[in-house]
């Protein structure tokens, strides 16, 4: 009798409670969470077609505009780290990042509040705009205010509002236009106030490489995008296709080079960039786990940066 009492008594109480285990508090945010969530290994492709867009320009009018191309390249990653940042909210609020393979978003790991990284987001937008100001007032070229408010606004629709394009594979139509020939010939237009031939070749190729990185980015995501209704190139064409897709871009910026070498002839060694660019295309055919294409966005990223420094060299030199 004593034992069944003593029985009672140890299962009494909130059942609730019995063998339930306390969940780890999350871990706080550190300055590297946000340093990943702006995603570095993007800002090559920020820096390309400033590079490459200067090099027009010395080509065109023989002086340097340092200060000018300062400005641009100020607009370009800041333009790029606050889409980083933009897509991080948009993504995590829609869920889309739950499930991702890679480095855990801000927003989808609940530690830090959506509206912040939003606030973050604009933050950057608003850097990006007060360089593309600065640069207007010293060139005088006040209609690029409204290239520049395009550019902010495509920026926020590519993963934000009721309707992104982004999901609607959209996105590397933006990235082409935005990050290829936009950033190319702005950088272009405002230190030469022209736009040579070298400068539509090379914005196409920069182009190029920055809708290989979105290309292999979405093949990564390709089954969480689809589960999560995320309808992206990718998605809609299929891995196979978008292999094949990531390889034609890669070789066409190449074969680019391969022909302003006639005329430039150190554009020759933008063939060296087939060092990274073409482990970047075995593993895009070979890989076997969607984090192995974390490395091919690396490695296209850096491509892209090598590709436009030797290309600007063949202008200058």
């Amino acid at each position: 009798m004593a034992q069944a009492k003593n029985r009672k008594r140890q299962i009494s109480g909130n059942p609730a409670r019995r063998g339930s285990v306390t969940a780890p508090p999350p871990k706080p945010v550190t300055l590297g969470d946000w340093i990943g969530a702006a995603r570095l290994r993007t800002l090559p492709l920020a820096i390309t077609p400033v590079l490459i867009g200067t090099g027009a320009a010395v080509l065109v009018g023989d002086l340097f505009h340092w200060v000018i191309a300062l400005a641009c390249l100020a607009v370009s990653v800041s333009l790029q780290i606050g889409v980083n940042f933009a897509n991080d909210y948009s993504d995590g609020v829609r869920g889309t990042d739950d499930h991702r393979v890679g480095p855990a978003r801000l927003t989808a790991s609940r530690r830090v509040k959506p509206k912040t990284v939003l606030a973050v987001a604009f933050v950057f937008f608003g850097l990006a705009g007060l360089a593309g100001l600065a640069i207007v007032v010293r060139t005088q070229q006040w209609w690029m205010l409204a290239v520049g408010a395009v550019c902010i606004v495509a920026a926020w629709f590519y993963t934000g509002g009721r309707r992104p394009y982004g999901y609607n594979a959209l996105g590397e139509v933006f990235v082409f236009v935005f990050f290829g020939l936009v950033a190319t010939l702005g950088t272009t237009w405002v230190q030469a106030h022209a736009l040579p031939q070298e400068a539509w070749f090379g914005a196409v190729a920069a182009g190029l490489f920055a809708c290989a990185v979105l290309l292999a980015n979405n093949l990564r995501d390709i089954d969480q995008d689809r589960v999560a209704g995320k309808r992206t190139l990718t998605v809609l064409i299929g891995g196979r296709a978008t292999q094949a897709v990531y390889t034609s871009l890669v070789v066409l910026a190449l074969a680019i080079g391969a022909y302003l070498a006639f005329f430039y002839p150190i554009a020759w060694l933008t063939l060296l960039v087939l060092l990274a660019a073409g482990p970047a295309i075995v593993i895009v055919w070979s890989y076997r786990t969607a984090r192995e294409l974390v490395l091919v966005l690396q490695l296209t990223s850096l491509s892209s940066v090598a590709y436009g420094a030797v290309l600007a060299w063949a202008f200058v030199g």
